[in-house]
């Protein structure tokens, strides 16, 4: 039987997320990639395990993770029942909706009908009363952001969720909605946008200042850039690898003169006494400015790694400047950029 270790909240700080009661883990855990049929359920539960032995209490989830879409939310619905059973009110659990999950013209974007089934779905395959955050996983140009708003509002009416965010919004976008919200009664406490080193598209669009002005939380998606950002890349594409088996990551990203900004970015992090993905983290992290990093992991090691980062945070302007000098703003490596209408 499983038994959290007991100094699991000695070192993570929590912060609060944007002027809501809630806080998170500085370091929160994506099931992404690697939750899916494709990898052994031994392994999924050591990697939730290790999470919380580590401090880190979120775990982020969404209808459609995989593959194929759905099997996340049922493998990490076993652990709840397992390796978690009775540690329920500890966590914080997250989902979402928007990409496409099933066939036919209700199985994507942000209806009414699409975002009220999928919860529901979502709901049963983790086994699960609520969760703790339900997310608008991406923008819908078709659908009135009054009727996408109105569904998150029922959503928590209805007791389906405590709170509610948004995914890949713009500024624009972010402050249309949170202002339908706040007229619901239903305020939009966090937002997930990807935001990394080399994916600097919050910063362009002015995302961080709109959220601070709003008052809402940030949880920054894909912050090892799909682990561009690690040591895994440092010498070219290994075997095993996302980016050598197709998935997500494009091999083209990691070109020579990549490899060579990444190298010269480990000297950096080295210098500072940290890993390449420890210093990524801690990047996306300083100041605040970003709630909480949002990690995928396919070993317990990557995990203690990253949980590793939040021993140094604070960086001088000499480092943030030979940093902003060596990481390119590479707009390949959002592949979120259309919902954010391509900032």
């Amino acid at each position: 039987m499983y038994h959290p270790a007991e100094t699991r909240y000695d070192t993570m700080p929590y912060r609060r997320c944007g002027r809501s009661g809630l806080r998170l883990p500085a370091i929160s855990l994506g099931l992404w990639h690697n939750f899916g049929s494709d990898t052994p359920h031994d392994l999924k539960r050591e990697l939730c395990q290790a999470a919380f032995d580590n401090g880190i209490t979120h775990f982020d989830l969404a209808n459609n993770y995989g593959p194929p879409p759905g099997s996340a939310e049922e493998a990490f619905g076993e652990i709840l029942k397992t390796e978690f059973a009775g540690f329920r009110d500890e966590l914080i659990i997250s989902s979402k909706a928007g990409y496409l999950m099933w066939p036919g013209p209700y199985g994507e974007f942000g209806s009414r009908k699409y975002l009220i089934a999928s919860c529901d779905q979502s709901l049963k395959r983790m086994g699960l009363d609520y969760v703790d955050i339900f997310y608008s996983h991406r923008f819908d140009p078709e659908t009135p952001l009054e009727e996408t708003m109105g569904a998150l509002d029922y959503i928590v009416r209805s007791g389906r969720a405590l709170y509610v965010g948004i995914s890949s919004y713009n500024s624009e976008r972010t402050r249309e909605a949170v202002a339908i919200l706040n007229d619901l009664g239903t305020p939009c406490v966090i937002h997930q946008p990807s935001y990394n080193l080399l994916n600097r598209w919050v910063e362009r669009d002015g995302l961080l200042e709109t959220l601070e002005d709003l008052g809402i939380g940030s949880i920054a998606f894909t912050p090892l850039a799909q682990g561009m950002l690690t040591s895994k890349y440092l010498g070219g594409i290994p075997e095993g690898s996302r980016a050598s088996q197709g998935k997500s990551l494009n091999k083209k990203l990691l070109s020579d003169e990549m490899v060579s900004r990444l190298q010269a970015l480990n000297v950096i992090a080295e210098a500072r006494g940290q890993t390449l993905a420890q210093m990524a983290l801690a990047w996306v992290l300083r100041g605040e400015r970003a709630t909480t990093a949002l990690i995928g992991a396919s070993k317990v090691s990557q995990i203690e790694d990253c949980v590793g980062a939040v021993g140094k945070l604070d960086f001088t302007a000499d480092e943030l400047a030979a940093i902003d000098a060596t990481a390119p703003d590479e707009k390949l490596v959002n592949l979120w950029a259309r919902s954010s209408e391509e900032v």
